[in-house]
């Protein structure tokens, strides 16, 4: 029985509403004062700076491979046609294998974010905590479970609703008075040494993940209208315009709050609107960024949803994923399963353990394995096969990986030994299902 198509109606802004409010989630505003910590002085700045670096150059592979393979599932395709039809193979099973896990991670991370701020206007016990984020990632599931060109509307509704959150902190800072001040004392008391460089690395942990999700995009490739320019269009207009709001937003709550404040808050946003607002604007803006982490698990949801998905339809996984709704016309097998994972999820874990546990995971499977199967492609097919392609190549590819190399030590040997842990058991299950099925690397003689 074929199954009805995934159908390319997601436009520009649709696409960049996706991205941008997949980025910005409760991240922001929960590692703001992790950051701080971390950095110990006001130079915590750059640690923002370094994640929006960052996003841009891993940016550029994902233009090339999401113009080039515009495919439901992204890094799927992208792995899968980087190493050939053999080495392929294990790559973009890794990939699905750990998609399993690190996607319900972070819809997990979202939702617990969310019920530790409902905290501000809602004390509540660790049960009662439990229950709400447990309650949201049940909501998303029910608001996803409707055809995409809806969706499309709902995400440019919950992005306008980001927008909005954003320009109103930032614009709290600008007129209580000392806006700029922590722009011109960023270099107080710094000094450019190992030390420094070593700290950086580990706050700049807290701050790629509020970046990550500039790549959603890729994921719903195959409903994405000209992908060719949508998707790389969409890519870098959501990171310039996140990095922006990022940098005024840190600027804002340090101008007014002072960084020991910073350092010990819990809900730092909702006590900056506080200190230039009143108690009732602090409670309205907690609803904004509950408003906010809502729009983030559901642009998440969505977007790892095609994944399976697009494995299952390739053969490489499990069939029942490429099931498609008959009337809605999305993966709702696959929606249902990574939405049920990240309900357990959330009631197991803390949301500090769950940052660095999703960075370790995914680096090596995927932004490590897609920037060195993109050098094998340009050696492959040459420059011109691309339908994007990147300026000053391969520069970019080289620094990144470089410093996800970075990044992969700074998440601490604890979470480097599970993201490893997860490989071994990836490879494991795939010989394991290639001896059955006499799969490659076990063909008949």
């Amino acid at each position: 029985m074929n199954q009805p198509p995934l159908t390319r109606r997601i436009g520009l802004l649709q696409a960049t509403a996706i991205n941008m409010i997949d980025m910005v989630g409760i991240g922001p505003f929960v590692v703001l004062s992790v950051v701080a910590q971390l950095m110990q002085g006001p130079w915590f700045l750059y640690a923002w700076l370094a994640g929006a670096f960052l996003s841009f150059t891993d940016a550029m592979i994902w233009s090339e491979l999401g113009a080039t393979y515009p495919l439901a599932g992204g890094s799927y395709n992208f792995l899968k046609e980087s190493y050939g039809p053999r080495w392929g193979k294990l790559t973009s099973f890794l990939y699905v294998w750990q998609t399993l896990i690190q996607a319900p991670l972070v819809i997990a991370s979202a939702a617990i974010g969310f019920a530790q701020y409902a905290g501000y206007i809602f004390p509540m016990s660790t049960i009662a905590g439990k229950c709400v984020s447990g309650g949201v990632v049940v909501l998303i599931i029910v608001l996803l479970f409707r055809k995409i060109e809806t969706i499309g509307k709902i995400s440019v509704l919950l992005w306008a609703g980001v927008i909005i959150t954003m320009v109103w902190i930032i614009a709290s800072g600008i007129g209580y008075g000392h806006f700029m001040a922590p722009v011109a004392n960023m270099n107080t008391g710094l000094h450019f040494n190992h030390a420094f460089a070593a700290t950086l690395g580990f706050a700049s942990v807290k701050t790629v993940y509020c970046y990550l999700g500039y790549y959603n995009v890729c994921h719903l490739g195959g409903e994405i209208t000209q992908p060719e320019k949508n998707i790389p269009r969409s890519m870098f207009i959501s990171i310039a315009c996140i990095a922006v709001l990022y940098l005024l937003l840190n600027i804002s709550v340090s101008s007014v709050l002072p960084l020991s404040t910073i350092q010990n808050s819990k809900f730092v946003v909702s006590e900056f609107i506080r200190t230039t607002h009143g108690e009732a604007a602090a409670k309205v803006v907690t609803v904004l960024i509950l408003w906010v982490a809502f729009a983030s698990v559901f642009s998440a949801t969505l977007g790892y949803s095609r994944v399976p998905f697009a494995a299952a339809q390739d053969g490489a996984f499990f069939k029942v994923f490429a099931k498609v709704h008959p009337t809605r016309h999305f993966p709702y097998v696959s929606l249902l399963v990574l939405g049920a994972t990240a309900f357990v999820f959330s009631l197991l874990f803390r949301i500090e353990s769950v940052i660095n546990a999703i960075l370790a995971v995914r680096i090596v499977t995927q932004f490590l394995a897609q920037a060195v199967g993109l050098l094998l492609l340009h050696k492959k097919n040459g420059r011109s096969f691309f339908k994007w392609r990147m300026p000053w190549f391969p520069v970019p590819v080289i620094v990144a990986i470089i410093i996800w190399i970075a990044i992969f030590c700074s998440t601490g040997l604890h979470m480097i030994a599970s993201g490893l842990l997860v490989i071994i058991a990836g490879v494991t299950v795939f010989l394991i299902k290639a001896k059955a099925n006499k799969e490659w690397p076990f063909l008949p003689r």
